[in-house]
């Protein structure tokens, strides 16, 4: 039975010879020029060591060649800046149906009122009804 030095060891060396098309190297700098990966994220998907993949950048990168330079944001900043903004509308989209809700209701009710002649609405500023009976705090006012 292999021991996992024995089979770490056969994987480093299977790594080390491994090949990629050179359309593959090409596929991937793109993607990292238009920010939809990262150097990370390549090399944990495909096993291959940071350095590699920055020669394939310096090899095949078109802002390299017209000599620009990319600024490297950190994607999880831009991307939870995006997404919380996404969800700033998604909220405020929701507090505008709520409200339209909440003013054709209102208009309902007026209208319902007027049509029926009766208080629907609760008027916050009438007497409570004395109910069935008193409470303990009307007993210590008398």
């Amino acid at each position: 039975m292999a021991t996992i030095e024995q089979f770490e060891k056969a994987t480093r060396r299977e790594r080390q010879l491994r090949y990629f098309e050179e359309s593959f190297k090409r596929k991937k700098v793109s993607e990292i020029e238009r920010n939809v990966t990262s150097v990370a994220e390549i090399c944990k998907t495909y096993q291959v060591s940071s350095g590699a993949v920055y020669k394939w950048i310096y090899k095949y990168s078109l802002m390299r060649k017209r000599k620009e330079r990319q600024v490297v944001e950190a994607k999880s900043d831009t991307r939870k800046i995006l997404h919380l903004q996404e969800k700033i509308k998604d909220l405020e989209r929701a507090v505008g149906l709520k409200q339209i809700k909440i003013d054709f209701l209102e208009k309902m009710i007026d209208l319902a009122e007027g049509e029926y002649r009766v208080d629907i609405k609760k008027k916050f500023y009438s007497r409570p009804s004395n109910g069935s009976g008193s409470t303990a705090k009307s007993k210590r006012s008398k």
